[in-house]
């Protein structure tokens, strides 16, 4: 669905998923504004890969540079102080007695759309967009599709206006991702992403690889490798 006449503001960290769904609402929305947050994250270094990444979606079609509107960073030092995790800690990533891998940093999610929102009411925007996603994820709950509806009836009774959660990726495999971004971009968008974003947990941009730069081991970079290749796959079929 087209939203030609309104603005919507996408949480845009420097990964390949939020990078896609940019790319998403730049093809549906009239204005686009983005918005980052640094809350201490061990792969600080994707933040880095933003403006370089805004500045490539300017540049992939024109009508995306006229609808690409202000970027936004917010701190949120505060969640990185009391979340003990191997995304805000320098520990090993493994699960943890609860079943969740110890990258899983509690609340995250629920925040970053809660002060999404708030920005977004000063705004004058009613739709958020995030890259969460259930089918290729590490079992985070605050992925889950039950806990975002349930967030954006929240959200849209605390602010008493109409807050729309945009969850493109929802129901995509990380293969069917990179099939999207060749769909809105073609192969100057898949090789943007390939190129300037970083979804490894640590944060590593030393090491190359087709799918793009990660350690190639965390779990984060094996969803990303699996995904590649299958897209890979299914474009030679």
């Amino acid at each position: 669905m087209s939203h030609a006449d309104e603005p919507a503001l996408v949480l845009l960290s420097g990964g390949q998923d939020s990078a896609t769904c940019l790319a998403w609402a730049l093809d549906r929305f009239g204005r686009v504004e983005t918005l980052g947050f640094d809350y201490g994250q061990r792969h600080r270094i994707e933040l880095d890969c933003r403006p370089r990444l805004r500045e490539g979606m300017a540049a992939v079609r024109p009508q995306w540079a006229e609808r690409l509107g202000p970027d936004h960073m917010l701190d949120l030092s505060t969640l990185g102080q009391i979340s003990d995790t191997a995304l805000t800690r320098e520990t090993e990533i493994t699960m943890t007695a609860a079943g969740l891998p110890s990258t899983f940093v509690p609340g995250r999610n629920l925040l970053f759309f809660t002060y999404a929102a708030a920005l977004a009411y000063r705004r004058g925007i009613r739709h958020l967009v995030g890259g969460m996603c259930e089918t290729d994820y590490s079992g985070y709950p605050d992925c889950r599709d039950d806990t975002l509806k349930a967030l954006q009836v929240a959200l849209t009774l605390g602010l008493d206006r109409r807050v729309t959660i945009h969850t493109p990726l929802m129901w995509r495999d990380k293969a069917a991702t990179w099939a999207l971004a060749e769909t809105l971009g073609g192969t100057a968008l898949v090789d943007l992403i390939r190129e300037d974003t970083v979804t490894c947990y640590l944060g590593d941009r030393r090491h190359r690889h087709d799918w793009g730069y990660g350690c190639g081991t965390c779990p984060a970079c094996e969803l990303r490798r699996a995904g590649w290749e299958g897209y890979e796959v299914a474009s030679r079929t």
